[in-house]
């Protein structure tokens, strides 16, 4: 492979559109209709969102997941390929369809059904492990849709440890609640452990930020934790030490679609290139806010000119 083809990142995860309706006046009741005032269809699934989001940063990202041979398949390859993420490792299959996420927008809430399809049936046995080795990091997202690896994300962290990768995980909400899995296993060959702050505490069963940490320190005391706490910012907690980051207030919201994988793209970029882990979350937190000013998950990551003009006229900060 030639050097310059080499990935920063593989992302391996679940792989969808989003059907999004926008301008609705109140969620929907049982056997009444309503109208929605906007619709997008729009590259879906936390997976894909940040590895979308985190190319246009200008970091190179691959990916592997497992679509469908559809019209919806067309929408995510061309929308990950225009963003210049390698799309070489998506599988395609024949009996399954693309999976879909029709979304419900109600002012900075929102409600989702989704539609898994292909998603389910990634399996460890389809990582191509000789090109995840020539990466530098792995990230992996949504373990709750991927029944079919889900059991083997512990070899799967472990393996691309063993090659030479960093790795992190958003492990996202669980539809079923049920919340199983081995964090033991899982969490020592994690790097960075990024829920949001719902999912924490569900799946600590704790009750409050300090035990919650206590349970996870017993369990990997040199991981990055990283505790998205939405319009209030985020929790680092590293070596000991706990940071609050202030959230980025956008005062005029179109929606929060994909603000937490935005965040997620921030914090890898700045991880990536070696900034501290203040910078990588303060980054995080920027990219999610960004993410706010526009619809969809990558509406405001057009491009890196696009989230550094969107960054100073709302924030008033330079990406650098």
């Amino acid at each position: 492979m030639d050097m310059r083809d080499k990935p920063d990142v593989v992302v391996i995860g679940e792989l969808n559109v989003d059907l999004i309706l926008n301008r609705i006046d109140h969620f929907p009741v049982i056997g009444k209709e309503m109208l929605a005032q906007n619709m997008d269809l729009t590259l879906g699934s936390s997976s894909a969102i940040l590895a979308s989001n985190l190319s246009t940063l200008g970091t190179k990202v691959a990916f592997i997941g497992k679509i469908g041979k559809d019209g919806f398949a067309s929408v995510v390859l061309d929308s990950l390929n225009g963003r210049g993420v390698n799309t070489s490792h998506i599988m395609q299959s024949i009996a399954l369809n693309t999976g879909v996420t029709v979304v419900l927008n109600f002012d900075q809430d929102r409600a989702m059904v989704t539609y898994p399809g292909a998603m389910e049936d990634l399996k460890l046995e389809d990582i191509d492990f000789e090109f995840l080795s020539t990466a530098r990091h792995l990230h992996f997202s949504s373990l709750f849709l991927q029944p079919g690896i889900r059991n083997s994300l512990s070899a799967l962290f472990s393996k691309a440890k063993s090659l030479g990768l960093t790795t992190s995980l958003d492990p996202q909400w669980d539809p079923a609640e049920k919340w199983e899995v081995n964090l033991l296993e899982l969490l020592p060959s994690l790097d960075i452990f990024m829920p949001n702050k719902a999912e924490f505490f569900m799946l600590t069963g704790a009750s409050s930020l300090e035990v919650g940490i206590e349970k996870i320190k017993a369990l990997a005391p040199d991981i990055s934790l990283i505790i998205k706490d939405g319009s209030n910012g985020a929790y680092g907690w590293k070596a000991g030490k706990l940071i609050h980051q202030p959230a980025f207030l956008n005062t005029d919201v179109v929606d929060c679609i994909g603000a937490g994988d935005s965040f997620n793209a921030g914090l890898i970029h700045a991880f990536i290139h070696g900034r501290s882990f203040e910078q990588c979350l303060e980054y995080g937190s920027l990219t999610g806010a960004v993410s706010t000013t526009r619809s969809g998950g990558t509406g405001a990551f057009q491009s890196f000119e696009e989230v550094r003009q969107i960054a100073f006229d709302q924030f008033k900060i330079k990406l650098g």
